[in-house]
């Protein structure tokens, strides 16, 4: 037996080896640079250190359509996605030479942190709070909170959920908003934004708080269901987010904003990615910042 496992054990060696080069060659071989990962190496977000790694690290939802979310073929789709190829176009010259990085809410802060993105578009709400972690860009959409509810249920105002259980997504602005404000409301909290539709969906919870835009896209093929609350809390602002301190990085962006405002990129990225998701009610004005001033 042990003389077989010697005779074995380089061919063996050799197998890996190659399954290896072939794992890699595939990887070269794909149609575009952007790739999608959960776990990049570290580097500075420096924009030195991107011009010399020749891609962009940029963390985004994979399922929060239509602004951040991978399609059936595996592809990153949605508004945030189109800004960030437009960001790597600009600065590295590709659209395609930007490392899509999956975060989830209750992550954003972290990637950048500890350096494992560079930029955060991912649906972003600027807060106070979150301003003393890390460095908003200028926004490029505005939001609210809103509720959704079944259909037949009557609630107009925060007092009608007060006995029914609320589905959060941990990390977003609803979580903190009603953490602070409605302590004494019961709610069931996730990681994943999947994870909090489909507990509404099954029933587990009869009231879901999340941003509005989010909202208003989930509800418009689902007539058993409603947005009862179309605008609570502060009107706040989506923004790009880099690490703290990062001045090189968000100045691009920032520059890039102000300059994208003389083609209404927003606004393209809009009837690209939003407009179909949206009931005919909701147009570009209500959701689209250009040049970063409201």
């Amino acid at each position: 037996m042990k003389k077989f496992f010697s005779l074995i054990a380089p061919f063996f060696f050799v197998a890996m080896i190659t399954a290896c080069g072939d794992s890699s060659k595939k990887e070269a071989s794909s149609e575009t640079n952007a790739t999608n990962s959960t776990e990049v190496s570290q580097n500075s977000g420096s924009l030195d250190a991107i011009k010399k790694n020749g891609v962009i690290r940029i963390g985004v939802f994979a399922d929060k359509p239509p602004f951040g979310f991978i399609d059936e073929k595996g592809v990153n789709q949605g508004y945030d996605i189109v800004f960030a190829k437009r960001i790597a176009k600009e600065l590295l010259g590709d659209e395609n030479k930007v490392q899509f990085v999956l975060v989830e809410a209750a992550n954003r802060v972290e990637f950048l942190k500890s350096d494992k993105v560079d930029l955060i578009l991912a649906n972003f709400t600027q807060t106070p709070e979150r301003a003393e972690q890390v460095d908003f860009t200028l926004p490029y959409m505005k939001v609210s909170l809103g509720i959704v509810v079944p259909a037949d249920l009557n609630v107009s105002s925060v007092d009608d959920i007060k006995d029914l259980t609320l589905i959060l997504n941990k990390g977003t602005t609803a979580d903190a908003y009603f953490s602070l404000n409605h302590p004494d409301i019961k709610s069931l909290k996730f990681d994943q934004n999947t994870e909090a539709y489909e507990a509404f969906s099954s029933g587990k919870g009869q009231a879901f708080a999340h941003d509005n835009t989010l909202l208003f896209a989930w509800v418009k093929d689902k007539p058993q269901f409603k947005v009862a609350i179309k605008e609570l809390g502060n009107k706040d602002v989506i923004a790009g987010a880099v690490k703290k301190g990062n001045a090189e990085l968000k100045a691009f962006v920032d520059d890039l904003i102000v300059k994208l405002a003389g083609e209404r990129f927003f606004n393209q990225a809009y009837e690209l990615t939003l407009k179909d998701a949206f009931t005919d009610d909701i147009k570009a004005e209500d959701i689209v910042i250009e040049g970063g001033k409201l």
